[in-house]
This record gives C-alpha cells, structure tokens and sequence, in this order.
C-alpha cells in the first residue's frame, strides 16, 4: 500500500482499536494503519491467539506500539469485558475500527434457532454499538475522531444460504454508521463503513465452499476474489483526511459484483 507522507502526518500520533484482529480483515487493517503513520495499536480477537500474537508482532515491526484485548463479543459478559479492558488499554482512542463479526454457522431459516439469532446480532451488532457508544464521547470532547464499521455485500443481496440473520445484522450495522454518522459529524466525528464482498479469507473458507466461491469468481467483472488489503487500503483512507468530507457511507469493495 502506497501512503503519502501527508497521511502518515495525519495519524501520527493517534491510537486505532480494531476490533477481530487476529486475522483477516482486521489484522489487515491494523497492520496498514500503522504503516500509514498511526502510533498506538490495540487489537481485538477472541479464541484466535496465535494470530492475535503475530498481529502484534507485525504491528511492532512498522514501529507502532500494541496491545491486545481478548474478549468474546458474541456474549454480553464478553462485551462487558472488552469494554473494561478498553478503559484500562486505551481510554483515549482516535480511530476505531469496527470489525468483528462472523455469520456463526449456515442454519435454514425453519430450524434457526433463537440463541444462535441473539448470539449473531450481539456479535456483529450489540458490540459495535456498545463499542462505539463507550468511545465516542472521548472523540466528541476531543472535537476529532473516526470510526469505520465494517458491514457486508450481504446487507444488500441477503446473504447466501443459512445466513439470512448474518445479512440482517449487517443491514443494522450499515444502518448504525448513518445514523451515528447525523449524531456525531457536528462534533467533528466522522462515521462511515466499509461493505466487502467475498474475500479470499479464513472467513470464506470456513463458511463458503469452492464451488461457491467459484460462482462468485465468475460473476465479479474484476475475475477475482477480494483480499484483506483491498479491504484495509479503504480503512485507512476512511481514516484520513483525504475522506473529510465522506459521512455516513457505505462504502461497496467488491470489484464490481454488486454495483449501486
């Protein structure tokens, strides 16, 4: 990723939380906001530490400093315990980054049942808001701040067999980053997120089959899956002044699958 040196002065300086950062789109994340200049980096994951621990690694390497919350956001215990480690970590956080999310596992809408629904809104829902609600009010009395959440092509087309509940909760999430989006531009906080297609990730492999990802391949006029970096290189523009006056969007990254 090229970064300018006008990026790397403007988040010099600054902490970035981003939340699911032991692989995938968030560990890309992280790592490119350090290489575009942000100071401090605290990451979020919750079973994946072998990961987590090579995210830290990568984010020392490009001279951040960094630290790690370990914390299950698909249970209320879990978010209460991300929330107070934060407070500790890093009460005062510029750029947020949320990103954790999963669809759990694929189950027909006849036999879903009503812990995994709860489970899944929590997770990609309930803990971004309550992320985002303990950190904003710092952003606001600071007069500066962003927050990136990260929905998903599924909140457009409703996602693929079994993930009807995962494509709702991202609606939300999109939804969420407009709202916040009216709340806060006022106090100087800008509000937008970023909606992937289908990366070439652990979250695809988990959840898609190669025949599935195949279809995609071939339905997508770039004639390729996504990568992490695809996905963190628009972080990080979100995150910089070259987005200033970018509020309340979506931002589609799916080399053209679907197009608004």
């Amino acid at each position: 990723m090229f970064v300018s040196s006008e990026t790397a002065r403007q988040l010099a300086g600054k902490t970035a939380f981003v939340t699911g950062a032991s692989r995938g789109i968030g560990a890309a994340a992280a790592v490119a906001l350090a290489r575009a200049g942000a100071s401090r980096v605290v990451i979020h994951y919750n079973s994946y530490r072998e990961g987590a621990e090579a995210t830290l690694a990568a984010l020392r390497a490009v001279g951040a400093e960094a630290a790690a919350i370990q914390a299950d956001l698909g249970e209320e215990a879990g978010i209460e315990a991300c929330l107070a480690a934060l407070a500790e970590t890093a009460p005062e956080v510029d750029l947020l980054i949320n990103n954790a999310g999963s669809l759990v596992r694929r189950v027909p809408f006849a036999e879903y049942p009503s812990d995994l629904f709860d489970r899944v809104m929590r997770l990609n829902v309930k803990s971004a808001w309550r992320i985002a609600q303990a950190l904003a009010p710092g952003m606001v009395a600071r007069g500066s701040g962003v927050i990136v959440f990260v929905s998903s092509i599924a909140a457009r087309n409703g996602g693929g067999p079994g993930a009807t509940v995962y494509a709702a909760a991202k609606a939300a999430v999109s939804a969420m980053a407009k709202g916040l989006a009216r709340e806060l531009a006022p106090h100087g906080v800008r509000v937008n997120a970023i909606s992937p297609g289908t990366v070439d990730n652990d979250f695809h492999r988990q959840f898609s089959t190669r025949e599935m990802l195949e279809r995609v391949v071939a339905q997508t006029p770039l004639g390729r899956l996504a990568t992490n970096e695809d996905m963190a290189d628009v972080v990080v523009f979100l995150c910089s002044d070259a987005s200033r006056y970018i509020i309340g969007q979506t931002i589609e990254i799916n080399g053209g699958m679907f197009m608004v």
